[in-house]
């Protein structure tokens, strides 16, 4: 993985709930372009809007019960360019200079499996480019790019992984996970009333909770150990302080 020397930088995350309509994504660009006055330079991985990656499950299942793997995933990466592109307008209509990028503009590169591949590079100098131009860069998550030029898709949920991936290759200070959620929790709090939010927790653990079903693809916990990137997970809804994972 291709480092970068960039210090003083965030990575945020945000996922479908949080960008489901136009105002959504306007707050969201809200609270981006706060980060970025307060004076970090700011990277931003964003999911699909709402339900779309299911609906395009159901476009594809409507003209085929067995898509081909290589249209099925160019098709389903097209969610999170929708939600890239929206949230760099919304940017600029705030008077931020900000771009979208495509996860192989971004550099994510993968195997050759199209429905859940692996990472296995990120050259950051695309976004270093425009960093050094002041841009606050938006990048459609769960997404890659192939040797050959195909698109591969990350599994469901592995915008986490984009996120911390980049955060590791552009040697982030924090990468930061924006959901629908206040934080990781001790147990579900929709089943256990008496669950508890938990300030920290170190990765084995929340390796261990992902494993279970909590809000985290298990990928991302692996590559924020291996890195050593400390990772929040907190509300785009609230601004409560949320897990840090370290």
């Amino acid at each position: 993985m291709m480092k970068s020397p960039t210090t003083g930088l965030i990575v945020q995350k945000y996922g479908g709930s949080s960008l489901a309509n136009a105002e959504k994504i306007k707050a969201v660009a809200r609270r981006i372009a706060r980060s970025k006055d307060e004076g970090n330079q700011v990277v931003v991985v964003v999911s699909a809007m709402g339900d779309t990656t299911d609906d395009l499950v159901r476009q594809a299942k409507a003209i085929t019960e067995r898509p081909d793997e290589r249209e099925l995933a160019l098709l389903l990466s097209t969610g999170e360019i929708v939600s890239s592109t929206l949230v760099t307008m919304a940017l600029r209509s705030l008077g931020h200079k900000a771009i979208s990028l495509s996860g192989g503009q971004a550099g994510i590169q993968t195997d050759m499996d199209y429905s859940r591949a692996r990472i296995t590079n990120v050259d950051p100098h695309r976004i270093l480019k425009e960093l050094r131009e002041d841009n606050i860069v938006i990048v459609a998550g769960f997404q890659g790019i192939t040797e050959e030029m195909n698109i591969t898709t990350l599994g469901r949920g592995a915008s986490d992984t984009t996120a911390v991936a980049l955060a590791a290759g552009l040697e982030a200070k924090i990468c930061e996970i924006y959901t629908d959620v206040d934080g990781i929790y001790t147990a579900d709090p929709r089943i256990v009333p008496n669950a508890r939010i938990l300030d920290t927790i170190d990765y084995e653990e929340m390796l261990e909770l992902a494993s279970y079903g909590a809000k985290m693809h298990p990928r991302s916990i692996e590559l924020g150990a291996m890195y050593n990137i400390p990772i929040l997970v907190t509300s785009s809804f609230t601004d409560t302080p949320g897990t840090l994972i370290h």
